[in-house]
């Protein structure tokens, strides 16, 4: 009945304990009210259909929001393989992975202090004891086997929300992390577009140049015949001439441009410039959208971009609500339940009724606040007060000096007093 007392009482305290979790301490985090995002023009449509299409009824946006993969809406296959393969080989995205993978263990480190933590320990030791440990002071007790073990239970209650103030600031620091991550795919996917939309452009213009510069060849070829007839004079021919040589002139800037736009292709592969896909340089098809475009309203597209999300999470961390919290819960005791079970004895009374412990009951532990930190902020903010007052009686003594000298300055001019007054004024 004792013992079942003792449980019961045990447990009530337990429950009692857990009960008294306060609200936690420091500030919550809230969004901004002078946020974009909570404007009401926020809500609006985003974009504006073409007259031409308002006046069929039709319209080329949607408000659907943009689905993740919004590449696939060019209906490109190549495009699809060519950012695919720069997001799984990008160096950028890896290291943006990577930092996220860091902060995810840290927030499962900081979680886990929230769970029961649990420990175990035993084994076997050979020697003796001091007889003054019986109060035996001639006594030499005799060396024997001994062994011990024990498990060891241990919770916090967390009454003032320390924890739960640690897990919300690194929670801020995984999603500034995750959004991080996103806008480096979101970079790379949108500069694998362009550069590939560039080679394909360029590969149009070049073929359209070229075809312009065969027209133009055989304009040449004609007036040549022509004056050799005598049917036309040589400023047609050598202007003809002329036009055809400006036309070639336009043709090596834009390769050159294909061919940076195929070197960005590889570099946000991942690969070095001239490892890019001689596929592409054969594009003179640029990537078109194929049906409607999805772009939502203003408030949906700042709750996805990834900038945005990034830029909030780093005002939560600036503004450190959460570890304003965890610095006050550090001001109030600590609870935690512990709970200690495990056998103890000599070798010969093995696992016995009589070597069996255990112990169950609150852990307090209470950091005492750092004064001397406290002394040293005080003290410098004595001398900061006292340099102000000092900075100001020194403007005071300047701006008396300046009107001292201002006024032996006149009386020297107009004769009243003496050169030397008014210079050592």
């Amino acid at each position: 009945m004792r013992v079942f007392a003792l449980r019961l009482g045990t447990a009530a305290l337990a429950a009692s304990l857990a009960a008294c979790a306060l609200k936690p301490v420091g500030p919550d985090y809230h969004l901004p009210a002078s946020a974009i995002v909570n404007r009401p023009g926020a809500a609006a449509p985003f974009a504006q259909a073409p007259a031409s299409a308002a006046a069929d009824g039709s319209s080329p946006f949607a408000d659907a929001p943009l689905p993740p993969s919004w590449w696939r809406l060019y209906q490109d296959s190549r495009l699809d393989g060519l950012i695919e393969k720069a997001l799984a080989h990008n160096t950028d995205v890896r290291v943006a992975l990577a930092n996220l993978e860091k902060s995810q263990a840290a927030d499962d480190a900081v979680a886990g202090q929230g769970r029961p933590a649990l420990s175990v320990d035993g084994g076997p030791a050979f020697g003796h004891v001091s007889g003054l440990t019986y109060l035996a002071p001639d006594y030499v007790p005799p060396s024997t086997w001994e062994w011990g073990g024990g498990a060891k239970l241990s919770y916090d209650l967390d009454l003032f929300g320390r924890l739960k103030r640690a897990i919300e600031a690194s929670r801020v620091d995984t999603e500034a992390a995750q959004a991080a991550l996103d806008l480096v795919r979101v970079n790379v996917a949108a500069g694998t577009a362009r550069a590939y939309a560039d080679a394909c452009a360029s590969g149009l213009r070049i073929a359209s140049a070229q075809h312009s510069t065969d027209l133009q060849q055989q304009a040449l070829d004609i007036s040549v015949r022509l004056q050799q007839a005598g049917r036309v004079g040589i400023t047609d021919a050598a202007r003809a001439r002329s036009q055809l040589q400006s036309l070639k002139a336009a043709i090596p800037p834009l390769q050159a441009r294909r061919q940076a736009a195929l070197y960005r292709l590889a570099t946000l592969a991942g690969d070095v410039p001239l490892d890019f896909d001689h596929d592409v340089a054969q594009c003179v098809v640029p990537p078109h959208v194929a049906g409607i475009i999805p772009v939502g309203d203003g408030a949906a597209l700042l709750r996805r971009r990834p900038d945005v999300r990034q830029a909030e999470s780093q005002l939560a961390a600036a503004t450190a609500t959460a570890t304003i919290g965890v610095v006050t819960a550090d001001l109030y005791p600590r609870v935690a339940l512990g709970l200690s079970v495990g056998p103890a004895g000599l070798g010969n009374d093995f696992l016995g009724k009589d070597t069996f412990s255990y112990s169950v009951g609150p852990l307090i532990s209470w950091t005492v606040p750092d004064t001397g930190v406290v002394r040293e902020t005080q003290t410098a903010l004595e001398v900061y007060a006292r340099e102000l007052d000092r900075h100001a009686a020194l403007q005071a003594a300047r701006d008396e000096s300046a009107t001292v000298a201002s006024q032996a300055r006149r009386l020297y001019q107009s004769g009243r007093t003496g050169y030397l007054d008014a210079l050592d004024a």
